[in-house]
């Protein structure tokens, strides 16, 4: 890194007094370095660095040597179309740490090609290309997904070929770890879909507020969530405070973003930081083709940037800086819009800060660390000061955690208790306790609302519906059978109606589905291509998220009236569907603020280097 630092530096110095390095008379004819002016220009900036003259003359030629080679790489690449393309390599595969590594490839290829290239070169199996934290398609072109002449391109490692000795393990776990991506989408897919209608058992999604409280919320305003599933929480935060769970009706997007960063903060915690971070730009990627209006309001984004920069510092790939720059800022504008200026909204909310704050603590010290890296010592040390104060007050006594823990609590509990409460002890023990009883209320009312579910379904069916429709029917109102019994006894009214109409709309059909939250032009065409059945356009309607594709916008098929079906099948309780379900589950924490429960034993580390290398720094 103090090399890093220093050609930093020195680059800003040249820039400012408009030096290039890569012409006469610092550079030959024959690329050969001007040795006197290269002497002399070392001797010149030496002095105020507190540093040696040798060693500042090494490190501008390294700077002259990548200016010319750039230089020279701009004409080939006009020339010829060859592009000159900066391999970020994984730290065990450089034959010299302090040697950068280029490819030249025209662009028009495959990605594909390129990977081959790679692996060949190097010795690497089995590799993602990431540009500006983006996966590059190995079935497109590099032109095509932004890769320019003089690209920074990572080479992340998707297995450890060196962790095996026989090549079919290899390939075995290769192909564990590429179908470990499919099955987490494929798992909250069906979660996804799921409204909690199908069976009592299940796990679903579900709008709550922070507390666990069900939302009534209109159909088109479904848009932020917190995943539920029995007594355990994923949670995204409104910046009014709300905290909620996700439906099957809202983006889909949003649900595999989450996931996707759940499975990334659990490798993240085995130290499989290249697979997690595999899994972390897969949620990055499904995060951005939410709204901009959600990205804005909820945390859950913010965090996502902090881990794919420390994933990043893990890899050693802070070569990324443009794009980890860009994150930080993108984390730090968040947190401020969701928390308040001086986090005054965060207490409104949920009574103090404390926690929260090790979100800064690491965002000020990944801050630190690449203003260290670009050569700003002042504002490196400035993030710093403010890391120690954050660390000062996030450092726990030991004595208390093991009075906690010999209580009964857990190591997070304690942890998390002291930081809400600033380190007293008595508040922790009371701030832990109150969390625990509100978990066992949030269970007990989940519970109820399950029992209550199953016997409506069951007084329902009685009344001669069938049970798929009874439990459509009671999802739409809340669990309150009456209201599931009347619109049951609409919809049938209104089919027998349709049935006599000729196949026109029925306005009151229209209306029911108005009143169920859809939206009229939905509406109309669901009952059209259900031929004014009110049931079947419901149910049509819910299965795709209340918008039809085009591929469902295709001429209607003659269908019997859904209560005179048996039962259809759901593919949502199939064995398969419920391993996958049940795999993705084991990965999402059964603590709302696990992903604040840091023991800052790397962030402790990485304090110390900093502290280190900027003891030893000069400005220029």
């Amino acid at each position: 890194m103090a090399d890093q630092n220093l050609k930093a530096k020195l680059k800003q110095r040249l820039k400012q007094e408009k030096i290039q390095l890569w012409i006469p008379p610092y550079t030959e004819d024959d690329n050969q370095p001007g040795t006197k002016h290269m002497q002399d220009l070392a001797e010149q900036i030496a002095p105020p660095l507190c540093l040696g003259v040798q060693e500042v003359g090494s490190a501008l030629e390294g700077i002259r040597l990548q200016a010319v080679n750039r230089w020279r790489g701009n004409q080939t690449f006009r020339e010829t179309s060859v592009a000159s393309v900066e391999l970020l390599l994984p730290r065990d595969s450089k034959k010299d740490p302090k040697t950068k590594n280029y490819l030249e490839t025209r662009l028009d290829v495959l990605v594909q090609e390129v990977v081959d290239r790679i692996g060949e070169e190097y010795g690497l199996k089995f590799i993602k290309l990431i540009l500006n934290g983006k996966t590059l398609s190995a079935d497109q072109r590099l032109d095509m997904q932004g890769v320019r002449n003089h690209s920074k391109v990572m080479v992340l490692k998707v297995s450890d070929a060196e962790w095996k000795q026989q090549q079919s393990e290899e390939e075995e776990k290769n192909q564990s770890q590429s179908e470990s991506l499919q099955r987490t989408e494929k798992g909250f897919q069906i979660l996804s879909e799921r409204d909690g209608s199908e069976d009592t058992l299940s796990p679903f999604l579900e709008i709550a507020d922070q507390r666990g409280n069900p939302l009534n919320i209109p159909h088109q305003e479904k848009k932020v969530h917190t995943l539920h599933t029995h007594t355990m929480m994923f949670i995204i935060k409104y910046n009014d405070g709300l905290c909620v769970c996700v439906r099957a009706c809202v983006c889909q997007a949003l649900i595999l973003a989450m996931g996707f960063h759940e499975k990334g903060r659990a490798l993240m915690k085995k130290k499989q930081f290249d697979n997690a971070l595999c899994h972390l730009l897969q949620a990055d990627q499904q995060f951005s083709r939410c709204g901009s209006e959600l990205l804005s309001s909820v945390d859950n984004f913010a965090v996502l940037q902090l881990d794919i920069v420390w994933c990043y510092r893990a890899l050693e790939a802070l070569s990324c800086l443009e794009d980890g720059k860009l994150r930080l800022q993108r984390a730090e504008d968040c947190f401020l819009r969701c928390y308040g200026e001086q986090q005054q909204r965060l207490r409104m909310i949920k009574g103090n800060s404390g926690r929260e704050e090790v979100l800064f603590l690491r965002l000020y010290l990944l801050q630190s660390l690449l203003s260290y890296l670009e050569g700003n010592d002042a504002q490196a040390r400035q993030q710093l000061s403010k890391v120690e104060v954050l660390s000062g007050r996030l450092s726990l006594d030991s004595e208390k955690m093991s009075q906690l823990v010999s209580l009964g609590f857990t190591d997070r509990e304690a942890r998390l208790g002291l930081r809400a409460t600033q380190g007293d002890l008595q508040e922790a023990v009371t701030h832990i306790t109150n969390q625990r009883q509100e978990r066992e209320d949030l269970q007990q009312r989940e519970r109820q609302k399950r029992r209550r579910r199953s016997e409506g379904v069951s007084t329902l069916t009685e009344l001669g519906f069938s049970r798929r429709d009874a439990s459509r029917a009671l999802q739409l109102t809340d669990g309150d059978v009456d209201a599931a019994y009347q619109i049951l006894l609409d919809s049938k009214a209104a089919e027998n109606n349709n049935n006599n109409t000729e196949g026109g709309l029925s306005p009151e059909g229209v209306d029911q589905l108005l009143y169920m939250g859809f939206e009229r032009s939905a509406s109309e065409t669901a009952l059209a291509m259900t031929g004014g059945d009110v049931q079947a356009a419901t149910q049509l309607l819910l299965d795709n998220q209340g918008v039809l594709p085009p591929e469902v916008l295709s001429p209607p098929s003659t269908s019997s009236s859904p209560s005179e079906e048996e039962e259809p099948s759901n593919s949502s309780s199939s064995t398969a569907d419920s391993e996958l379900v049940s795999e993705v589950l084991q990965d999402l924490s059964r603590h709302e603020e696990d992903y604040l429960d840091l023991t800052l034993e790397e962030e402790n580390e990485l304090i110390q280097t900093m502290k280190r290398y900027l003891s030893c720094t000069h400005t220029v």
